[in-house]
């Protein structure tokens, strides 16, 4: 792989940034417009709730079993080949008829869209020494962005042409973002020689090797379980509750896409006081958001709605500044297995997305609206139980790099 003049790096990061964007978005579009797809399709609330169950499904599976041949082969090949097919597994869900081809169709979108977490690490191999963080920083923010915002978009595009329409625009996006990869990436060296047999089995050596990986992914699964639950029955709450349509949904993206700017600048601040205690700020701001919207029968609707927003503010830009802290400790670990990393630290995270997407549609139909902010508020108190006993190991050295 040839060194990039700092102006060709600074475009290709500027491209990788809009393709981890688009690609991630894909596996958020349906969250806003489930309540138009159930119509369309006749669907009930619980398969319903199995369209993003699955696709974060398919995302944490594609993370666990493709993602590590970004060690072993051209990183360059397996992100073209991927975005190519995120962009049938896009177009053929547009014309879906009927339940079980849209669920089996949003597996595969998931386990596709996972181009997305092969682009942050080639982000990291393309830039020099010392300037690695800045340059995650820069993608992650595109992929952050592409997750808060694909609701809205999804939400206004859907409410003007319908469903159909926001897949097909989907899978053209996706279309031209991977003729752009093409055009900027250079060829990437191997990383690793193992067999994928060998490589699936070192990520077995690695996730026992380190113990900060283990709380990595834990901590970020369980936040990641708030999150889900939020956004997967945010809309659903909306229309029944306020009878508000996709469009309305979808805006509340714009309130979260305030954590994407925290990207760069919590990869900053890790550097400064260590990654682990930002990820303590972190979970402890995403608790106390979800937290305040036990106020919300005390309000009247106006205010319930502007306290909604308030809140998806603050634990957006708290689950964000927790995953660039992570993602920072992981890299450092072992920088010859960032793909087999970034798989681990992944799966915990998407594992938590499916969780959160089942649990809370169970709480909602159970307990409604507030059964659903007590499930977030409980894993994203786990979450900073788990960051905060590290405190007490007694490994300073350890926690002073990390």
């Amino acid at each position: 792989m040839n060194t990039l003049s700092p102006s060709a790096l600074l475009r290709t990061l500027l491209v990788l940034a809009t393709a981890a964007g688009f690609s991630v978005a894909s596996i958020y579009y349906a969250q806003p417009i489930l309540p138009q797809i159930g119509e369309n399709l006749h669907l009930s609330i619980a398969s319903l709730g199995l369209i993003p169950t699955l696709t974060q499904a398919g995302y944490a599976l594609g993370i666990l079993f493709l993602l590590p041949l970004g060690d072993r082969f051209d990183r360059r090949l397996i992100i073209l080949i991927k975005s190519l097919a995120l962009a049938l597994m896009l177009m053929l869900y547009s014309f879906s008829t009927g339940e079980h081809s849209l669920l089996a169709l949003s597996l595969l979108l998931g386990a596709s869209a996972t181009v997305a977490q092969d682009i942050v690490p080639a982000a990291a191999i393309l830039s020099t020494s010392g300037k690695q963080g800045k340059a995650v920083g820069m993608v992650m923010t595109g992929l952050l962005l592409g997750i808060l915002l694909s609701r809205t978009v999804s939400g206004l595009i859907s409410a003007a042409w319908g469903w159909r329409m926001m897949y097909q625009l989907a899978a053209l996006s996706i279309a031209l973002v991977g003729v752009a990869l093409w055009r900027v990436l250079p060829r990437f060296a191997a990383q690793s020689a193992l067999t994928y047999p060998s490589l699936m089995k070192s990520m077995v050596s690695l996730w026992l090797r380190h113990p900060a990986l283990r709380r990595a992914a834990l901590a970020q699964g369980l936040l990641s379980v708030g999150f889900s639950a939020f956004w997967s029955m945010l809309a659903v709450m909306l229309s029944q509750q306020f009878h508000m349509g996709s469009a309305v949904a979808g805006a509340f993206g714009i309130a979260g896409a305030a954590g994407a700017l925290a990207a760069p600048l919590s990869g900053s601040l890790a550097d400064k006081v260590g990654s682990s205690r930002v990820t303590q700020y972190a979970a402890t701001l995403a608790t106390l958001s979800f937290g305040l919207m036990f106020f919300l029968p005390l309000l009247s609707p106006f205010w319930q709605l502007t306290l909604i927003a308030l809140c998806a503010v603050g634990f957006d830009l708290g689950l964000q500044s927790s995953l660039v802290a992570h993602q920072t400790l992981v890299y450092r670990l072992d920088p010859q297995a960032r793909g087999r990393l970034n798989a681990l630290l992944f799966t915990g995270v998407f594992i938590g997305m499916a969780a959160g997407s089942v649990l809370g549609s169970a709480m909602w139909e159970e307990y409604g609206w507030m059964g659903v902010v007590m499930l977030a508020v409980l894993a994203s108190a786990g979450s900073l139980l788990v960051r905060m006993a590290e405190r007490r190991q007694p490994h300073a050295k350890t926690r002073a790099l990390y």
